[in-house]
């Protein structure tokens, strides 16, 4: 993404001019960044102000982070609020899907700064305690629903939780692939929340298998004779295999042994052949010595 840049202006901003100017950068760099990855310098910078101008609009970078979470919150909820005004549960469920989907494909920014894990500047503005305000929504809409198809009311918060999970969950994978199209998606899920719905138990039980499975008692703990027999096993097997270790200990000591020694051997074999050699060589001067003054002896008679 290309660095934000503001042209500079020949007049003066206003100071919600540039309190608006500054909201906006922050938005851009937090989007590519998270909050950890921004600083106030680059902030400034990309304004092309001064430090001291954010933190006179701010107060600092969690000043600033905290309004633009606060904004991306409040247009979502509006979004979604005026999507679940509808008056049939079906139309409502869809607006509420298109509602989201909108908002990822208009406001990616936003989302994208949503839904990283928030910096605790952010307050409540978490992707988690919107999603808790709007299935606190949408749990008013289950709880009419339920009551008239005779489903207990009490369930509605915990179906609600599903339902909103699901198509933010939805919303997140869609905000990187955007395909296929936001409608298609938005049908999809509607399809399956609401025809899951419709095909609604009333009494859910899992299966006879599962609950089997899951109600297996656990093994039966050790008797105190046990953990002994097992305390006495565990000891046996720590002294075998400290035998191991120190026999290997032993052979590797005498292999050292035996290493050095054979060195030594060597040694001793190789100063043994240099002292014949130094021999040979000393006697091979001296019958050359001999041989020169046998001929200076020749040569004077």
């Amino acid at each position: 993404m290309e660095t934000v840049t503001e042209p500079r202006s020949r007049r003066r901003m206003s100071g919600s001019e540039r309190r608006e100017q500054l909201i906006r950068i922050s938005r851009t760099l937090f989007a590519e960044k998270g909050f950890d990855g921004t600083s106030i310098e680059e902030i400034a910078a990309t304004a092309q102000v001064s430090k001291p101008v954010v933190y006179e609009h701010f107060g600092g970078k969690e000043g600033v982070y905290a309004v633009v979470v606060d904004r991306e919150m409040q247009k979502l909820l509006v979004m979604i609020t005026d999507a679940l005004a509808a008056s049939h549960s079906l139309i409502k469920l869809e607006r509420a899907a298109l509602a989201l989907l909108q908002y990822i494909e208009e406001s990616s920014e936003g989302f994208r700064i949503l839904v990283r894990d928030s910096h605790a500047a952010s307050g409540t503005g978490t992707f988690a305690s919107l999603i808790s305000e709007i299935a606190s929504q949408v749990e008013d809409v289950l709880a009419d629903e339920f009551a008239a198809r005779g489903y207990d009311p009490k369930l509605a918060p915990m179906y609600a939780q599903m339902l909103v999970g699901m198509v933010a969950l939805t919303g997140q994978w869609w905000l990187d692939v955007r395909k296929p199209g936001r409608e298609e998606v938005a049908a999809h899920l509607v399809n399956l929340a609401w025809n899951g719905l419709t095909g609604l138990n009333p009494d859910p039980t899992i299966t006879a298998i599962s609950r089997e499975q899951s109600s297996t008692p656990p093994k039966p703990r050790p008797t105190e004779k046990e953990l002994r027999e097992l305390e006495k096993a565990r000891e046996k097997e720590a002294k075998e295999a400290e035998k191991i270790h120190q026999r290997e200990l032993r052979e590797a000591e005498k292999a050292r042994v035996r290493e050095l020694k054979e060195r030594e051997r060597l040694l001793k074999e190789a100063e043994k052949a240099r002292e014949r050699e130094d021999k040979i060589r000393q006697r091979e001067a001296r019958l050359a010595e001999r041989a020169a003054r046998l001929e200076q002896v020749d040569q004077s008679e």
